[in-house]
């Protein structure tokens, strides 16, 4: 799990049809009507909904093994969205180009002119004042139309985003949508889980819309570029890494689980808070054992683990660390070198243990070990970190020579004896002993408020060269502003900092 330098990568080969095909799209389409009515268009500000003003924009491709790629249009008339009229432009390796239009272009531009004069009235007809002005495309005579969202969440917590469209004329009732699609995966890692896809035509894609529209790709084992994957039955991987869905599956779960759990305990707003999901990328290059976050393009990548040993780093925890870099990126910074680098390291871990738990998988159940999924025994421990034979338990001052990874060890450690104390304990049924530098006997605050103390001090209060020195004060302060100075939690904070020999 590394956090390389950033550098220029392309994530998303969004196939573009030439100008060509474009120019020939748009002829067909935006041939002249036979009357161009202006006038305001509503709410939203004038637009004079004419033929002349449809615009095509490509949206997502996928890629068949023969190399052929199918690229979905989204289409505008007057700055009003079409929605239920696919447009998709196929094209084979030979330079042959087909297209598939599902509404007639007679109709749509009959349903452009009526709409300028239809939404003139636009205020006193919307059902709401969100309501969004569209053309209504899934039959064969397109019309005018309100696009109303309801969210809520379904009896078992999915989201739900409930799109109801109206007629913007009779008011009648055209159809409604939800964009949330609950899908089933089978991962490697959690077991059977639910995955938020979008339906795209006759397919589905493993794509998120609700949670800043997050994707999981297909790398096909390149260093660039990359598929989205799509399905037809909505029903995602077998649980075996032969499958090369499986390995999305386990990733775009977890990066579900990592948007949920930031926004719904920490109240963030997505990995940089700023309401957008991630690109995700597996089956990276040929035979890497790792996973990485890019700030370059605020994405993340995974191999496909050690060869021959179908164990990809795509578990639960692993996938919280790596969109945790993204965190630390977007608030404190810290430089991936020296004290810094190690407590950058150590809050991956210590965010993404956080997320594991939060998830409550039962396949999958919360522990304070790293990776232990995918590598024999666990990759990392945070109760007795020296456990993998190079990271320390406690800080000493020549800690900011080691890796990052290794020097992460008392961050890791503080966090667990901050969460849980010291001693033997047995949680979730695993078995803990977590000592102590200075002997101490360690109670814990709880891991939720420790992970709040945590996540209050990076967010607020650490910088990019934060050190552990300055980790602690940064800590005890953000304890103060959640508890109070002469709280237990902050005597808790300075006592576990003690206890791994920061001062």
């Amino acid at each position: 799990m590394t956090h390389p330098a950033s550098s220029p990568r392309t994530l998303v080969r969004l196939a573009t049809a030439t100008t060509a095909v474009l120019a020939a799209t748009l002829a067909t389409l935006a041939a002249p009507a036979s009357a161009t009515p202006t006038g305001p268009a509503g709410p939203s500000g004038p637009a004079a909904a004419t033929a002349e003003q449809l615009t095509v924009r490509p949206g997502g491709t996928t890629t068949d093994g023969d190399g052929t790629t199918h690229t979905h249009y989204d289409r505008t008339i007057g700055g009003i969205p079409v929605l239920g009229g696919d447009l998709i432009v196929h094209q084979r390796p030979d330079g042959t180009r087909t297209t598939t239009d599902s509404t007639a272009p007679a109709a749509l531009r009959a349903a452009a002119a009526t709409a300028a004069t239809t939404f003139a009235a636009a205020p006193a007809a919307a059902p709401r004042p969100d309501a969004r002005r569209i053309i209504w495309a899934a039959t064969d005579t397109p019309a005018p139309a309100w696009d109303t969202v309801t969210r809520t969440a379904r009896p078992d917590g999915t989201p739900s985003e409930l799109h109801t469209v109206t007629d913007a004329r009779s008011g009648a009732v055209l159809g409604s949508y939800d964009t949330v699609h609950a899908g089933s995966g089978n991962s490697q890692y959690a077991g059977t889980v639910p995955l938020g896809t979008n339906p795209s035509g006759s397919l589905f894609q493993l794509r998120d819309l609700p949670r800043g529209d997050q994707r999981t790709l297909d790398a096909q084992n390149q260093s660039t570029g990359g598929i989205l994957f799509t399905d037809a039955d909505d029903i995602w991987g077998n649980g075996k890494p032969t499958n090369r869905q499986t390995a999305g599956v386990d990733v775009h779960y977890g990066t579900a689980v990592t948007w949920d759990f930031y926004r719904g305990f920490l109240g963030r707003n997505g990995i940089r808070g700023d309401g957008r999901g991630v690109v995700s990328r597996v089956h990276y290059g040929t035979n890497y054992n790792n996973a990485f976050w890019d700030d370059s393009c605020g994405c993340v990548s995974y191999g496909d683990g050690a060869p021959g040993s179908g164990k990809p780093p795509t578990s639960l925890d692993i996938v919280g660390h790596e969109l945790a870099h993204g965190l630390t990126s977007a608030t404190a910074g810290l430089l991936y070198s020296g004290e810094a680098g190690g407590l950058n390291e150590g809050t991956s871990d210590i965010l993404g243990t956080a997320g594991e738990f939060f998830a409550e998988n039962p396949t999958d159940i919360g522990d304070y070990l790293i990776g232990e999924r995918v590598y024999k025994g666990a990759l990392r421990t945070m109760d007795r970190p020296s456990s993998d034979g190079v990271s320390r338990d406690y800080w000493s001052s020549d800690i900011g020579n080691l890796s990052p990874d290794a020097a992460s060890g008392p961050a890791r450690h503080f966090f667990y004896l901050l969460a849980e104390g010291s001693g033997r304990k047995v949680i979730n049924g695993i078995t803990y002993d977590s000592p102590t530098y200075d002997g101490s006997k360690l109670l814990g605050i709880s891991r939720e408020k420790a992970v709040r103390v945590w996540y209050r001090a990076l967010s607020t209060y650490m910088t990019s060269t934060t050190n552990y020195s300055r980790a602690r004060m940064a800590t005890l302060q953000a304890a103060t502003d959640l508890y109070g100075a002469t709280s237990p939690e902050r005597a808790a904070v300075a006592a576990t900092w003690n206890a791994v020999n920061v001062r």
